[in-house]
């Protein structure tokens, strides 16, 4: 079993617990980054009608959910909302939400989709989990329409060991494995969080992989000192 193999199992093994453990961590301070970030992308995209928004490791559908309900209070017509993950687990969790919209399995780096299509491509928490990261923006840029907007939510490296960077660790590092092993009974799981942050990208570094994508970068925003990072990319 490779290294995305494994990721994939680990998630399908967590998805039941999933949605209970996201809350209780993030004390539902997530749900307003996500509001957020649609509401930000929805705006510099200025559209009424939207053919496409495909959401990348969608997980259990949140930000599906999110798009939807964002879109109705901005009185846009989205025809079709799209959530594709490769765990199995989690997609059966987000179909049990009957949400307005459609789940299918695939991988960040080969999309089930076909070229040029997408309005709006979303991965929130995803990206550090794809192992061939330049591979799926490459993918993320072949099925969005010119001037299509990626929407990246995501835990980044931080650069240098400051006063939110020692809060943050100490939370991500001792009470997010404790707290997150003892919901979903899987310590291993909750132990590669953290981990992942750390071998991940800094905001700087991503920016500098979008631009090489293909990417103009048009707003980076950190939330909650830098806890979580918005990343909204044009495609040029």
């Amino acid at each position: 079993m490779n290294k995305q193999e494994k990721i994939v199992t680990m998630f399908d093994e967590i998805a039941k617990t999933y949605d209970l453990a996201n809350r209780v961590l993030s004390f539902g301070i997530d749900k307003s980054w996500r509001r957020d970030a649609c509401v930000k992308t929805f705006d510099y995209l200025g559209k009424k009608s939207i053919e496409n928004i495909v959401d990348v490791a969608c997980g259990t559908g949140d930000m599906c959910e999110y798009w939807d309900k964002i879109a109705n209070q901005k009185d846009i017509n989205i025809e079709k909302i799209i959530g594709v993950d490769p765990s199995i687990g989690m997609l059966e969790e987000a179909k049990k939400k009957n949400l307005n919209a459609d789940f299918m399995q695939g991988e960040a780096k080969d999309l089930p989709c076909v070229d040029e299509k997408t309005d709006i491509l979303s991965i929130s928490y995803g990206l550090r989990n794809v192992v061939d990261r330049m591979d799926a923006l490459k993918e993320f840029h072949r099925i969005l329409k010119k001037g299509g907007y990626l929407v990246i939510l995501e835990f980044t490296k931080l650069p240098k060991q400051n006063f939110s960077a020692k809060i943050r660790d100490f939370y991500m590092k001792k009470v997010l494995p404790f707290v997150g092993g003892i919901l979903s009974k899987n310590f291993n799981a909750y132990n590669y969080l953290p981990n992942s942050i750390e071998d991940f990208l800094t905001s700087k570094k991503l920016i500098e992989e979008l631009k090489q994508s293909g990417f103009e970068v048009v707003e980076v925003k950190g939330y909650s000192m830098d806890i979580s990072t918005l990343f909204i990319a044009k495609k040029i």
